[in-house]
């Protein structure tokens, strides 16, 4: 069963979902939103929205740099190597999409690299925003471009904190 809620956090409102008390979704409303289906239940007091909520706060805040949340992906093989690579991506760097194709032993696979990208359904926990492009050019990402930059801004030190109205 997939249970799902709604956090307001620094980063804006985000739709978190889980299953069997790990999260399987981070989602921008309204831009990187996931279809909410019929056999999914709200409920607003579970235990991991509560700690996704926390962390996210706390990185936020300038507090955290890593994420230790118990998670549950499923996806492709391919994908979840693609997830795999992005979350070993440090905080305040980043990494272009051909970097993560070689790195997997696919050099040809940029494109596809990219969609598995796009796909992720942890943003942030999974640091997509750190992928950028051909000589760090920013890229499409699901937050849209204004957050994205905030994030690589933020952990750059170049901004203290982030807040929800900056990035809207």
């Amino acid at each position: 069963m997939i249970l799902y809620s709604y956090i307001d956090s620094a980063l804006g409102q985000l739709l978190v979902a889980s299953q069997d008390d790990k999260l399987t979704g981070l989602y921008f409303k309204g831009r990187h939103h996931a279809q909410i289906v019929s056999t999914w239940i709200r409920q607003d007091d579970v235990e991991i929205f509560a700690q996704t909520e926390q962390q996210l706060d706390e990185y936020a805040s300038g507090h955290r740099k890593d994420f230790d949340l118990p998670t549950s992906l499923s996806g492709t093989p391919f994908r979840m190597q693609v997830w795999k690579e992005i979350a070993t991506i440090p905080y305040g760097q980043t990494i272009t999409y051909s970097e993560i194709a070689q790195r997997l032993g696919k050099p040809d696979a940029v494109r596809a690299v990219g969609t598995a990208t796009g796909a992720n359904p942890l943003s942030i926990i999974i640091p997509c925003h750190r992928v950028v492009g051909k000589c760090g050019t920013l890229t499409a990402y699901a937050g849209g471009p204004v957050r994205k930059t905030a994030l690589l801004d933020f952990e750059a030190g170049k901004i203290e904190t982030l807040h929800a109205e900056a990035l809207e």
